[in-house]
């Protein structure tokens, strides 16, 4: 099945808002998609308007999605003095700088010098295979998503609540493979203006094809729901 259709069927099922996005890490040149310096976080946004944004190191404006997309290194230990200040004192997003190291090593390494860019777009229009889908849900879609995933092997993913939305949105599920649910973190949502319903669900695009094949089979897609006989009120 084509990715457009993909895209289709899940939109009319789930009455999504905004457009399944394709993530796809690559070393080829690509020219279909705006270039130009953006933060990961408003090109997510912005993609599931309906808009295609080529993001690398020189277009990626936001250090955190740099380094957590694979563009820049492990920080020196000025740079972490400064991330830790800022993070603490300036966005006030974790209390110490012990909590601050507890979030960075008790999640998956980023995917350093993995490429030399990022396509972040709707799914519909991807000309490449993705690495991953993002989808923006709101919690009863994220529910149906995650039932349609597990229908099959009944297996819970792990998931990675906490971290920058570029962590847990993208690389995260890059990573470990993992179907994973996010809110994002606050900064991002505040300056990209995310509705606050919006959840961030990033599947592996392996799993892809089962959870379309769920579809007709659970209730979560169109399946009608049956009530046996013993199990309704007299």
């Amino acid at each position: 099945m084509d990715l457009a259709k993909q895209s289709e069927i899940l939109k009319n099922v789930l009455k999504l808002k905004n457009e399944p996005l394709a993530i796809i890490f690559t070393n080829d040149q690509v020219s279909t998609g705006k270039y130009e310096k953006t933060p990961i976080c408003k090109a997510i946004k912005l993609a599931s308007e309906g808009d295609s944004y080529i993001i690398d190191e020189e277009t990626s404006t936001c250090p955190g999605g740099s380094r957590y997309c694979g563009f820049s290194d492990t920080p020196s230990r000025s740079e972490k003095r400064r991330l830790q200040n800022f993070l603490t004192r300036g966005e006030k997003l974790t209390s110490s700088i012990v909590s601050f190291e507890r979030m960075q090593k008790l999640s998956v390494e980023p995917p350093t010098g993995l490429s030399d860019r990022i396509i972040i777009c709707p799914l519909s229009s991807s000309e490449k295979r993705p690495d991953l889908v993002l989808f923006l849900v709101n919690p009863e879609q994220a529910c149906r998503i995650v039932t349609l995933d597990t229908y099959w092997d009944g297996l819970s993913p792990d998931k990675q609540i906490i971290a920058e939305l570029c962590h847990t949105a993208i690389s995260y599920t890059l990573m470990t493979g993992n179907t994973n649910l996010s809110m994002g973190d606050w900064t991002a949502r505040h300056h990209q203006g995310f509705d606050p319903d919006i959840l961030f669900l990033s599947v592996p695009f392996e799993r892809m094809d089962n959870l379309i094949k769920a579809v007709p089979h659970c209730s979560a897609g169109d399946a009608s729901v049956v009530i046996p006989e013993e199990f309704q009120n007299d």
